[in-house]
């Protein structure tokens, strides 16, 4: 089993940042990778950044140049920096892990940003 718990998100006028964190627990040697999804109302949820086990990163085009998903294996953690933020990013932001062996997803329980324009 693996924990996810996220924090961070808040309200914030656009063009400001915010840094998400993921803390993982558990079972965290079976993650292959982590990342962040985001859910804005009526919308499907759609994946904003992945960073593998290896270090690889992806992002969802339209937040490439403005966020950043790193990692600190000391702490567990998972971080989302969120720059220039646009009225648009405005969602609930899920932390989520993949395990390969049996292949399973985790998910936290999300945290709302919300960009007020």
């Amino acid at each position: 089993q693996v924990q996810l718990v996220e924090s961070g998100g808040a309200l914030v006028q656009a063009g400001g940042s915010l840094r998400l964190s993921c803390v993982a627990s558990g079972s965290i040697w079976s993650i292959s990778a982590m990342g962040w999804y985001r859910q804005a109302p009526g919308k499907q949820r759609e994946l904003v950044a992945r960073i593998t086990r290896a270090g690889g990163t992806n992002y969802a085009d339209s937040v490439k140049g403005r966020f950043t998903i790193s990692r600190d294996n000391a702490k567990n953690t998972v971080y989302l920096q969120m720059n220039s933020l646009k009225p648009e990013d405005t969602a609930v932001y899920s932390c989520n892990a993949i395990k390969v062996t049996p292949p399973f997803d985790y998910w936290g329980q999300g945290t709302q940003v919300t960009v007020s324009s």
